[in-house]
């Protein structure tokens, strides 16, 4: 096999899809690069050179997105993808000012999205590059897609940027910024089984509230309730109980510890 000979073949195809999902066009072509020096370091037999410069470039984006935004997450080891389709071209439509609504998913949604929305790639293809199911890559692409179609003023936050905000200042101990985050009348409930498992009952007030989450929470993880960002406290690779927020006007006004198996069993890692 002529790899070099594909590989710049592939090359411009390779730098078109990290452009889309880094959003620089100079980053894209390190990333390639360093897909092109994985490729001499590898002794395995690739049967698919396309589809593993695919699901190496692509792995690489999401490494340096997770490096900017970072979240508790396994690493990727390269693989082979499903064969992807042999000549992709980047959709004309999708320009500037996508590229900064892009900014505000979480980098596996703006992964899937570009690859199925942009480059037309089907979910088995992009599954193998998430390393996860084609259900759960359809999941991430439609939920990145209703995200986009929110019109939301240029400085509101998203529901996820609120909930994800308020667990970081949770984590790091920020007072102030959770006092910013809370509505003043703010709650905390709990269903029968969290409350077994040791949350409290009942909380009012954002002082109150604040004063609890301040400094904890930091086993919680990023996680998703029938397309609602959540968190949730993991026990060996087990969501125990799950902190299901409600936002509205950019604040939390409730959050409410959920503990029932019928819960947890619908509870989706967020990476």
């Amino acid at each position: 096999m002529d790899t070099t000979g594909v590989f710049e073949q592939e090359r411009p195809r390779l730098v078109r899809i990290a452009a889309r999902v880094l959003g620089d066009h100079a980053e894209a072509e390190d990333v390639v690069q360093q897909a092109w020096l994985r490729l001499h370091r590898t002794e395995a037999q690739i049967e698919n050179l396309p589809g593993w410069l695919t699901t190496v470039t692509t792995r690489l984006c999401l490494d340096r997105l997770k490096a900017k935004i970072p979240r508790p997450d396994g690493g990727y080891d390269a693989g082979t993808a499903a064969d992807p389709a042999d000549d992709i071209m980047l959709a004309d439509t999708v320009g500037a000012a996508l590229q900064v609504v892009l900014d505000r998913l979480s980098p596996r949604e703006r992964v899937a999205f570009v690859l199925h929305d942009s480059f037309s790639f089907d979910f088995t293809t992009i599954a193998a590059v998430l390393d996860t199911t084609p259900a759960a890559a359809r999941k991430l692409a439609s939920r990145a897609r209703a995200r986009l179609a929110q019109p939301a003023a240029e400085d509101a936050l998203a529901d996820w940027e609120i909930v994800d905000a308020f667990m970081d200042a949770a984590r790091e101990g920020n007072f102030e910024r959770l006092l910013q985050l809370l509505a003043p009348d703010a709650t905390v409930r709990a269903d029968a089984a969290a409350i077994r498992a040791g949350t409290p009952e009942r909380m009012d007030g954002r002082d109150e509230l604040a004063r609890f989450f301040n400094g904890s929470a930091r086993a919680a993880l990023p996680v998703s309730l029938d397309d609602r960002p959540a968190a949730a406290w993991f026990h060996r690779g087990q969501a125990m109980v799950l902190f299901d927020f409600t936002v509205a006007d950019g604040l939390v006004q409730t959050i409410t510890f959920r503990a029932e198996k019928e819960t947890l069993a619908r509870v989706i890692r967020r990476h």
